[in-house]
């Protein structure tokens, strides 16, 4: 600990974000970091605590308290303080392999159970994993490390979303020869596709697949594993197959009228914003247009904050965002305490944009929609939205969300975004493998376990867990590729912590 009383003598500061007006304009990241001499007092703010709540990865009412990738977070935050700029990325990289972009989109789960929360505001860890890794690139210290000795051993990973990419860097490491397929025209899976540009720009993606390739593993884009290519095919040809292929199965909406034109999957359409971004800046028109329109986004969690901001920058006329359940308190109940995570109202850049925009939040709480209204054309022109309340289920004991009688109101909509979670993997590549799967619908392994039903195949990340967050994600790919290299080589010396 360098500086013991670091946390009283410092306050804590983050980047400072562009204006919401400002931002809008364009689809690049909007916030500007601190200088490396100013974010070092952010890392003296670090009590190093006897017991490190940040991480922890454990499991608290139900919800994850703490790093789930272990960060060694008291280490390079005192590192950081200290100006070791390079001991610090080793540090940070010895747990997790792309910092580059837990920095950006990572919750900070770490500084939710932070120490400090007690009395003050948290360490700012997050940003202070930012400087590491963007320093680490600009000084040479990210750069490629190929493994100097090969084990002639050939694994094939189906899926480049952050678990498949972990899998694959932590065995190429090991000196395994990895393939990666990936169905899209470009790697990255939803960090390429999903999450948009403004929080993650492709570019660092790039930056850090080009390192990859350097450290000797082979990308293979447009190939669909199951349909381009089969199965048996990967069986046959490699040792070992790991399956990354995510949670791709949107969860839909059951309403009268759903045919109507004008309604889309959140991921289809920041999927085509995005594509048609990187492939022409929009001049392509190959996204789904938004200009002008009164945009509904059904969903309040992070992927319906994106459909907010995304509609905005494409010129929405008016974004609303309906969310099934309660406004969340604005800060921790008594039956909500650290170091748990803290379930509070947080108002996202999006719904920021939206305030700045159309002068109100976005978001309608415990409302869904009971019925799409269309024209003579199809075209979707109306929504009959009704309240929800939280009511006992006889039959299963369980509390639901049912619609209040008498509160239904027409509103005027001409494009609806479904954001409402994921179901589970999809089922043509589970077939293709002829996998188990359980009753959500994710590849079916033993408890802890990687392997599936079927021998020298293994799965990770929301494939296997259903729907995450990045962080997981990676862990998941890490923990495969631990129990890959222990079947290939009957013991492992890969360091998942």
């Amino acid at each position: 600990m360098g500086k013991p009383t670091g946390f009283l003598d410092y306050e804590r500061e983050v980047a400072k974000a562009e204006s919401p007006k400002e931002r809008i304009k364009h689809f690049k990241e909007f916030h500007v970091h601190l200088p490396l001499e100013e974010q070092q007092k952010q890392g003296a703010r670090c009590m190093a605590c006897g017991v490190p709540f940040c991480q922890s990865g454990t499991t608290l009412a139900g919800m994850t308290s703490g790093c789930p990738l272990h960060n060694l977070v008291p280490e390079w935050n005192d590192l950081v303080y200290l100006g070791n700029w390079e001991q610090a990325y080793y540090r940070l990289k010895k747990t997790n392999n792309f910092p580059e972009f837990t920095s950006r989109v990572c919750p900070a789960l770490c500084e939710a159970a932070c120490t400090c929360n007690l009395d003050t505001l948290p360490v700012s860890t997050k940003e202070n994993e930012y400087a590491i890794i963007e320093n680490a690139y600009k000084m040479g210290y990210a750069a490629a490390n190929p493994p100097k000795v090969r084990t002639g051993k050939k694994i094939a990973v189906v899926g480049s979303g952050p678990s498949g990419l972990a899998a694959a860097d932590q065995l190429n490491k090991r000196g395994h020869l990895v393939t990666v397929f990936e169905r899209n025209d470009r790697v990255g899976g939803l960090l390429r596709y999903g999450i948009p540009n403004m929080k993650l720009e492709k570019q660092i993606i790039d930056r850090k697949v080009k390192v990859m390739e350097e450290e000797g593993i082979t990308f293979v884009t447009n190939a669909n594993i199951g349909v381009d290519k089969k199965a048996d095919e990967l069986l046959k040809e490699f040792d070992r197959v790991v399956l990354a292929c995510g949670a791709s199965n949107p969860r839909d909406i059951k309403a009268k009228g759903r045919e109507a034109k004008g309604i889309y999957f959140a991921v289809d359409f920041l999927k085509a914003t995005t594509k048609s971004l990187l492939d022409s800046n929009f001049e392509d028109q190959k996204f789904i247009p938004v200009k002008g329109k009164k945009v509904v986004v059904i969903g309040g969690g992070d992927t319906g904050n994106d459909c907010v901001g995304t509609s905005i920058r494409l010129g929405a006329a008016s974004v609303i965002q309906l969310e099934m359940m309660p406004k969340a308190p604005d800060t921790r109940a008594a039956n909500n305490p650290w170091p748990e995570w803290p379930k509070i109202c947080k108002t996202d850049y999006g719904q920021q944009e939206a305030i700045a925009m159309f002068g109100s939040d976005p978001r309608i709480y415990q409302t869904t929609v009971q019925e799409f209204i269309m024209n003579k054309k199809g075209e979707l022109i109306k929504a009959k939205i009704v309240k929800l309340e939280s009511k006992k289920d006889e039959a299963t004991g369980r509390f639901m969300m049912v619609p209040v009688e008498g509160t239904e109101q027409l509103i005027d909509v001409d494009v609806v975004l479904i954001a409402a979670g994921f179901l589970g993997a999809q089922d043509y590549v589970a077939k293709a493998f002829k996998v188990e799967l359980n009753a959500r619908t994710n590849v079916a392994t033993a408890p802890d376990g990687f392997e599936t039903s079927v021998k020298n195949v293994y799965v990770a990340g929301d494939m296997h867990t259903g729907q995450s967050l990045v962080v997981k994600a990676i862990r998941q790919g890490r923990e495969a590729a631990e129990a890959v290299d222990k079947s290939l080589m009957g013991y492992t010396n890969l360091s998942v912590q």
